[in-house]
């Protein structure tokens, strides 16, 4: 009897749409009531649901402020019936629904949206989006350290705003994953386009060191890279973007080419210095004593920049007296050493140092690396280094 009286009470139900709301169920409810500690709601069930003051305080001041009697919300069943036979729901969670609605629409735009950190553990951050709580991994930070030496305070971190993209989105486990360093990829590369539409080659603009690699340094020229190729860092020898440039200067670029296609921007360092060849006939000759730095050394003698940036080569017969069987004990990259030019060819951008210039043939006689006898007489020719394979650039 009590099994068909049951049965009966819930074909009557269902006939007309009463059916006992389910917890986790969201339903649209019409506001009835507006008190200070609750909000009667009609989910079209057999009793009326009760949105209790915890709940409230959770809304935003602009959604709570606009709740009238009358109007249409959407609710969450938190209890279906509670120790005194409340129907208890949520106006809170039940717009989340709209917030996962939306979330899963970012998820196939990929659009960029603004986050808040409200937390930290040890596999990311904790954020807040609208009435959502998501995380931010580790991996996909960008602005934020949460490891190493250097890593951020959370008294710095908390509170922070940052550009995200949704990348997971699973409601049912209330789980929503987001990534800063896919929107920074992606404003970089609208950055990029903008600037590819805005610069001509040849102009001459600044930007901040942002990396160095051995192939070249990258310059942030307000939102985007460019990249200067090692050959363009300087008019001398280069052998890693570290010995002229570091991450965080500012500098001056020449633009050198533009590959639209690719979004790639070739920049140039040199195109703003002075050639070092164009007046090297006027300042220079052979015989003269000048001073440079060694910019690499090889098997067969050591490069030598002047402070203009010349380059030559001391080969390994002009170090010392001759007699050197290899050069890396001799000299390294880095040392200053006082030369002499011992041949120069302005119109072939060569020269040559010695510094055997005025000495003796003397087996055994070496001259410091960073010394070199008085200079000749007039009386006295040139002992130049001749056209040896690889005596100059």
């Amino acid at each position: 009897m009590i099994n068909k009286e049951h049965d009966f009470e819930q074909l009557l139900e269902e006939s007309y749409g009463l059916l006992q709301p389910r917890r986790g169920e969201i339903r649209n409810a019409i506001i009835l009531q507006i008190d200070e500690r609750e909000v009667i709601v009609d989910l079209g069930a057999k009793q009326d649901g009760i949105v209790p003051s915890q709940d409230l305080e959770r809304l935003d001041n602009e959604v709570r402020s606009g709740l009238k009697i009358g109007a249409e919300v959407p609710v969450y069943v938190l209890n279906p019936r509670d120790q005194d036979d409340n129907l208890i729901v949520s106006i809170n969670m039940g717009l989340q629904r709209y917030d996962w609605e939306r979330a899963r629409d970012l998820l196939k735009t990929e659009d960029a949206v603004r986050v808040v950190v409200t937390g930290h553990n040890k596999g990311g951050v904790l954020v807040r989006w609208n009435r959502l709580e998501g995380f931010i991994p580790s991996s996909h930070l960008v602005s934020i350290n949460l490891s190493g030496d250097r890593r951020d305070s959370w008294g710095d971190v908390e509170g922070r705003e940052l550009i995200v993209k949704v990348i997971e989105v699973d409601q049912d486990r209330r789980r929503l994953i987001f990534s800063e360093r896919e929107a920074q990829k992606e404003r970089r590369a609208q950055e990029k386009a903008r600037l590819l539409a805005e610069l001509k080659e040849g102009d001459v603009v600044r930007g901040v060191v942002t990396g160095l690699r051995d192939f070249g340094a990258f310059v942030n020229l307000g939102g985007a890279d460019g990249l200067i190729h090692v050959s363009e860092l300087a008019w001398h020898r280069v052998d890693h973007p570290r010995d002229v440039l570091r991450v965080g200067d500012d500098i001056e670029v020449y633009v050198l080419n533009l590959d639209r296609d690719s979004n790639r921007i070739a920049l140039s360092r040199k195109r703003l210095l002075s050639d070092p060849w164009e007046d090297a006939a006027l300042r220079y000759h052979e015989g003269q004593l000048v001073e440079g730095t060694v910019t690499n050394v090889v098997d067969f003698g050591a490069f030598v920049a002047l402070d203009n940036g010349l380059e030559g080569l001391l080969h390994l017969s002009e170090m010392g007296n001759g007699s050197l069987k290899e050069p890396h004990s001799y000299v390294k990259k880095g040392d200053r050493l006082s030369l002499r030019i011992s041949h120069l060819e302005p119109e072939k951008r060569r020269v040559g140092f010695t510094q055997r210039w005025g000495t003796g043939e003397t087996p055994g006689e070496e001259t410091s690396p960073n010394g070199v006898d008085a200079a000749p007489s007039a009386s006295e020719q040139p002992s130049a280094a001749g056209d040896q394979p690889g005596d100059s650039l």
